[in-house]
């Protein structure tokens, strides 16, 4: 039987609030790996995951912030519904 990997967060993992928007910024890898995934997911369960894999979560982190500033917190919120 195979297990499933085990899942290792990091301790840089955290919600993240600018402009009225929070979000949770989750860093993880599989416990023997070693790159970093990055997952941002909005109030509503919506979930932004980066496609690449980062060297440490610092990086992983820094990605996310750098983001934040280019784009703004709006990227990681799903759109309202048109009424």
């Amino acid at each position: 039987m195979n297990e499933e990997p085990k899942i290792v967060l990091s301790p840089l993992s955290q919600e993240f609030s600018r402009d009225g928007i929070t979000v949770t910024v989750e860093i993880s890898r599989v416990e023997d790996g070693n790159e970093w995934a990055l997952e941002v997911t909005d109030s509503q369960g919506m979930s932004t995951r980066w496609e690449d894999l980062f060297a440490t979560d610092a990086a992983a982190l820094a990605e996310f912030l750098s983001a934040v500033e280019e784009d703004g917190m709006s990227v990681f919120v799903m759109p309202s519904a048109l009424h």
